[in-house]
């Protein structure tokens, strides 16, 4: 059993990795043509766009997994039928539960390798591609670091720790120089908000430095004129769904205490958590359609079903999701349906397998 567990696993691992090529090569081109608009804005030009895209492919390969995943089984067990060789493996007394369990074990290694890229290639290659990206576009923003975005604006340099939904903001420090370059005014503000084309500082804290020392006052509400738009920082600003589970259990937390709504957080938190079992899912999903009707069919008409599917499970992923955080649904339960809806639908599939 060794060595067809290694024969079936290399089979399928194979033509997965080579439907991936296929992708990534088709979403490669597409990303690259998408970024061309930008091409001369700012320092914006093709190496940063060429930049850009590349460091934007473990997110690509981490999205498009599962249908990877999919297709590549259905070609892989799909091309061994065509040969007959499924028939002399059963015909030597391997059952189809054996042929299953081998498939799996290959499944299982394809599920840790998805959480692996989702949790330590993804996260970062994300942050640092729209921190070069911003850079390139704008020269207001100057750097992203573990402790927030640091940004020019004019004779200003403005630290941003927390940026929050509704355009929003957590934890802000101003830092204003004169012609001299010395500072003279510090401010703190523990939040602000976007209203009537102008930030709204609340809760601050302002040390003015000058010859004769330094002033320090408090004042619990106003005004700030600056350059930084919230279009801006969410050009900088990474998406619920580009964070690692461990980032986004620290902001779902910091949300709460702060009494802002999690939901859609919570729900990008367990779709991630969830994300390799769908890729599993496919590759079980793929066994009772090669086993099944599609035993007889040829390579194309696979490649063409598997791809329905694969998009048919977007589709609904998708919208679930949306809908789910439309009617205020739990987000666990939002994540779940989708991929409990397919294992379903391959267990029904399944039992009509001989």
């Amino acid at each position: 059993m060794k060595i067809l567990d290694r024969y079936l696993g290399t089979t399928v691992a194979g033509s997965t990795l080579i439907v991936m090529l296929i992708l990534l090569a088709l979403f490669f081109f597409m990303d690259f043509i998408d970024e061309l608009g930008d091409v001369g804005k700012g320092n914006y030009g093709l190496l940063q766009a060429m930049q850009y895209v590349l460091l934007g492919q473990p997110r690509r390969v981490y999205e498009l997994f599962p249908l990877a995943a999919l297709l590549g089984s259905m070609v892989g067990l799909g091309w061994l039928a065509g040969n007959s060789e499924l028939v002399i493996i059963r015909a030597a007394g391997v059952s189809v539960l054996q042929i299953i369990l081998s498939v799996m074990r290959i499944a299982v290694i394809m599920m840790l390798a998805v959480f692996i890229i989702g949790e330590m290639v993804v996260p970062p290659a994300e942050q640092y591609a729209q921190s070069q990206r911003s850079i390139a576009l704008s020269d207001r923003i100057t750097l992203k670091t573990d402790y927030g975005f640091w940004t020019r604006d004019g004779r200003s340099f403005i630290n941003i720790r927390n940026i929050l939904p509704g355009d929003r903001l957590g934890d802000i420090y101003i830092y204003e120089f004169d012609a001299q370059h010395q500072l003279r005014v510090a401010t703190h503000a523990a939040k602000a908000h976007f209203e009537d084309n102008h930030w709204v500082l609340e809760d601050i804290q302002q040390s003015q430095v000058s010859n004769d020392g330094v002033t320090t006052r408090t004042t619990k509400r106003a005004a700030w004129e600056s350059l930084l738009s919230p279009e801006l920082i969410n050009v900088v600003a990474i998406k619920p769904e580009k964070l690692s589970t461990w980032e986004l259990h620290n902001y779902i937390n910091y949300l709460s205490d702060n009494g802002q709504n999690t939901q859609r957080y919570e729900l990008a938190f367990w779709i991630k958590i969830i994300s390799p079992l769908v890729t599993g899912v496919m590759v079980f999903l793929a066994i009772p359609f090669v086993f099944g009707p599609l035993r007889a069919v040829g390579m194309g008409q696979r490649i063409v079903v598997g791809s329905l599917v694969g998009i048919t499970f977007h589709l609904f992923n998708q919208t679930f999701s949306q809908a789910g955080l439309i009617y205020d649904l739990n987000p666990l339960f939002s994540a779940l349906v989708p991929v409990s809806v397919f294992f379903a639908l391959a267990l029904v599939l399944m039992r009509k397998v001989h």
